[in-house]
């Protein structure tokens, strides 16, 4: 890069991410310049000129993240609905699709006086963390299995109120049993067939605990029917996200029990089948 002319540099990034395939360019040459300056994307018009130490820092991210590490490893923050969370290696960085399931969870929390909502698989505590900040008369519970994403979580639940506990979704929270009125999960759900088709940034960098799920993706989804079964009162609610080509196969391992009504799947923005939504049955 010849000049130090902002809008030349980030134009000259922007068609070197674009080459190595990096799905959102523009947006990734603009948030790494932001970090390396010290500033917002934003700002980035009000800057005239991008000094020497800035610009040589600034090639070392775009290095990188040609080379697809997430960019959310390189800048260390996610933003999830309102809230910004600290990631890295060893935990799944939260996609924006996930907000319209955390959505979902909130509406459903907002719908009770003193919602008792349980987050299984929380990662980075996105879910969890978004539910107590936008429904401040819940009471939040969270557990994840991984020891790198747990830490993560510790740093992104801290002073939030939220009940964090470190073990297997499949065994947690037994004194919560009956008590629960929503459920939400973003488990790992993408098949072992599906290996090369998974995005670099997610393969290589995403821990496999948390994207991978036996021969058909269903398996933590099986797993999740009857936890979700155990914690929740009668009438209770559950929210699940699942792959793209799931749409019909995971609501089926809800409805094929007979132990929840009102079993619906949900599009993302894309209009591609993203979560399922069910009520246990009385």
């Amino acid at each position: 890069m010849s000049t130090t002319r902002p809008r030349q540099v980030l134009a000259e990034a922007t068609d070197r991410l674009r080459e190595a395939g990096v799905p959102s360019p523009e947006y990734d040459a603009a948030e790494l310049l932001a970090h390396a300056l010290g500033t917002t994307r934003g700002s980035l018009v009000l800057v005239d000129d991008v000094p020497a130490a800035a610009l040589e820092a600034f090639q070392e991210l775009l290095a990188r993240r040609a080379d697809r590490e997430p960019l959310q490893h390189l800048t260390g923050v996610a933003h999830f609905r309102h809230v910004e969370l600290a990631v890295g290696p060893g935990v799944f960085v939260p996609r924006p699709e996930t907000e319209l399931l955390a959505g979902w969870a909130i509406e459903a929390a907002q719908a009770e006086e003193a919602p008792v909502v349980v987050d299984l698989c929380t990662g980075s505590g996105a879910i969890a963390r978004a539910v107590a900040d936008e429904v401040p008369q819940a009471e939040v519970h969270a557990v994840e299995l991984s020891d790198d994403a747990f830490r993560w979580a510790q740093r992104n639940l801290d002073g939030t109120g939220v009940d964090l506990r470190q073990g297997d979704f499949a065994a947690a929270f037994d004194d919560l049993a009956g008590s629960v009125d929503v459920v939400v999960c973003n488990p790992p759900y993408v098949p072992l067939e599906a290996w090369e088709s998974v995005a670099p940034e997610a393969r290589d960098h995403d821990p496999h605990q948390a994207l991978f799920s036996g021969d058909d993706g269903l398996d933590a989804i099986r797993v999740l029917e009857r936890r979700a079964a155990l914690l929740l009162k009668p009438q209770g609610v559950l929210g699940f996200e699942h792959a793209d080509v799931q749409g019909e196969s995971a609501p089926a391992v809800f409805a094929a029990t007979g132990r929840w009504s009102e079993v619906r799947d949900h599009a993302d923005l894309a209009g591609r089948p993203r979560y399922t939504t069910a009520r246990l049955a009385r």
